[in-house]
């Protein structure tokens, strides 16, 4: 049944999308394992993690396109799951290190030996195990969407209020995990990791299985928001995007459909936020950053909003700019240029990449469409009594 149901959410578009994503997942670490340095086609271990970054990257913003795109709640706040997915992740990691550490300590993170910490606060318990890890990965942020979409949604909070609010609890999570007494290594953050279920997180076997793993989730993540938004949860969605008043006029529980939509997308990013960690080798307060939620929220209307696609696109094409132009002369007025290329895509393309192709097509398939409709009319029918 669920296979029927994400086989038939699939248009060509789509397919060509996963298609992309599957080869790119699987050439670039055997074009990285399996040629020497010496090759032209060798990708390098760096570019391997890079493009891994990339990924999460693209999964963040089909969370946020989810429920911006199709259901019209624009959160400024979403780099907080993120953040709190990979600090989930970054204490199982720590936990691992054992008594490698710079002290010594079996039990304790270097950073709360220095701080003079006697034992393991209560809530450091269970992270030596990657399952409960990987549960508070998805656990910890979904509850926090949860509450906080409950009382919001509940109290009809819409609108730029609801991005405003969202950007306050972004901002007030980054304050709490900057202080060193609340127990996750406060400016510094976590680092140094060593092991990931017992593998080398720096080798390149680990590093070449982890952008493996983040394009399997990317693959997963947008089969379940593609099955989502084609479904008929999916057009309440866009009902409550484009006239929320009528929508609960008619009967449906509007904040129910968005309480479920919003806790969905907060999982997606923690799960991002989980990936990307290992392979950046760090987690600090700096990810909690309200400008990274709404650099976020730019590259989803750069690619498209409400398109899913777009979203990825986006998201890659907006970070690889990023890379280039902030390792030259022009890394001083990367920002500038970022809310530049917001502005110009708002006065220019509001639809976004995809969204403006898609809106160029329409014309033309529709007389395609029109034209193979006229062309079956006119085709003599068999007479069955012949």
């Amino acid at each position: 049944m669920m296979t029927h149901i994400l086989i038939r959410s699939l248009d060509r578009s789509a397919i060509v999308f996963l298609a992309i994503v599957a080869g790119v997942g699987i050439l670039v670490p055997l074009l990285n394992l399996l040629l020497p340095p010496t090759s032209f086609f060798h990708v390098p271990t760096y570019l391997v993690a890079l493009f891994g970054k990339y990924v999460c990257y693209a999964i963040l913003a089909l969370a946020i396109d989810l429920i911006w795109g199709y259901c019209g709640i624009l959160s400024l706040g979403h780099g907080a799951f993120f953040a709190l997915g990979g600090y989930a992740m970054g204490m199982y990691l720590m936990r691992q290190i054992g008594n490698r550490g710079v002290y010594g300590n079996a039990i304790l993170p270097d950073f709360m030996v220095f701080l003079n910490w006697k034992e393991l606060p209560w809530y450091w318990y269970g992270f030596d195990m990657f399952w409960f890890a990987a549960l508070m990965v998805l656990l910890v942020p979904g509850l926090l969407a949860f509450g906080f979409g409950w009382f919001a949604f509940r109290s009809r909070v819409t609108g730029v209020y609801l991005s405003i609010i969202t950007q306050a609890m972004t901002y007030a999570l980054l304050l709490g995990f900057f202080r060193n007494d609340f127990g996750f290594g406060g400016n510094n953050g976590l680092t140094d990791f060593k092991d990931i279920l017992g593998f080398n997180v720096q080798a390149q076997g680990t590093r070449a299985a982890l952008f493996v793993l983040s394009c399997v989730t990317l693959v997963i993540g947008f089969l379940i928001c593609r099955a989502i938004v084609t479904s008929k949860l999916g057009k309440v969605l866009i009902a409550i995007r484009d006239a929320e008043p009528r929508t609960r006029f008619l009967g449906y529980r509007v904040e129910s459909y968005k309480l479920f939509v919003f806790t969905l997308s907060a999982c997606m990013a923690g799960v991002a936020g989980a990936l990307y960690v290992p392979q950046v080798g760090i987690i600090n307060p700096s990810e909690f950053a309200p400008g990274n939620s709404i650099e976020a929220v730019i590259w989803v209307a750069v690619g498209g909003r409400g398109t899913l696609t777009g979203a990825v696109l986006g998201a890659v094409l907006v970070n690889y700019a990023k890379t280039v132009f902030t390792s030259g002369m022009l890394a001083p007025y990367w920002l500038f240029m970022l809310g530049a290329l917001f502005v110009l895509v708002t006065l220019l393309m509001p639809r976004g990449i995809i969204g403006t192709l898609q809106h160029w097509w329409a014309p033309w398939r529709a007389q395609r469409a029109e034209a193979k409709a006229e062309r079956a009319a006119s085709t003599p029918q068999a007479n069955p009594a012949e």
